[in-house]
């Protein structure tokens, strides 16, 4: 091992995880609309798909009590 102390260590594992979900039709009528609106703000071409795990990550990280039960519980 190196002698050498960086900020950044060892690069958790980043490999994706499949899930499969199943919504609602009104859902995923939002969801394709949200993905044409993103594609259209943004002029690059998005998915359902690609904003999903981001929406999942935003919603994970504004939910303060879901931190602090984590936080309690060292999940």
């Amino acid at each position: 091992m190196s002698e050498v102390s960086l900020k950044i260590g060892p690069l958790p594992d980043r490999t994706p995880q499949k899930l499969s979900i199943s919504v609602e039709p009104a859902q995923a009528a939002d969801l394709d609309a949200y993905a044409r609106v993103h594609s259209g703000t943004y002029g690059a071409e998005t998915s359902v798909a690609m904003l999903v795990p981001l929406m999942l990550e935003a919603f994970i990280a504004s939910d303060s009590g879901f931190r602090k039960a984590r936080a309690r519980k060292g999940a």
